[in-house]
């Protein structure tokens, strides 16, 4: 592959996986949003997480993501994929849920929204793989 046909996919591949983060993004929020607005809902949640610590975990975590991925565009790509990668990693954090209790205890509404999460998380994945392979 010539230098600017791999320089081309690079960039692409940048924009793809900046599509894939805000949609990992949103996703998330609807996640930890619905956690905070109906947390006594949500089945044997510790008492110490509260409606505040649910967003602000969102807003700590996007944050990451958000590093990762301009640190990644600054020109550092082993920092910024490897940040990039923990914040796809906090996504599957949502099947805590089902340690908590059974998907059968959760609401269908609940059971989607961690799906949710999770599935846009996994998609981030897929975009680091694709850059670091390249790389």
């Amino acid at each position: 592959m010539s230098r600017e046909r791999a320089m081309a996919f690079e960039r692409a591949w940048l924009r793809v996986l900046a599509v894939l983060l805000f949609a990992y993004a949103a996703a998330s929020l609807v996640h930890h949003a619905h956690n905070a607005e109906f947390l006594a809902d949500y089945p044997n949640m510790p008492a110490w997480i509260t409606r505040p610590a649910v967003y602000a975990a969102w807003l700590c975590e996007t944050m990451l993501g958000a590093a990762g991925y301009l640190i990644l565009r600054r020109g550092y790509p082993v920092v910024g994929l490897g940040l990039i990668a923990i914040y796809a990693a906090l996504g599957f954090d949502a099947f805590a849920h089902y340690a908590l209790a059974p998907a059968a205890a959760h609401t269908a509404a609940m059971n989607a929204t961690i799906w949710l999460e999770a599935a846009a998380a996994a998609l981030v994945f897929v975009g680091i793989a694709a850059l670091a392979r390249r790389r």
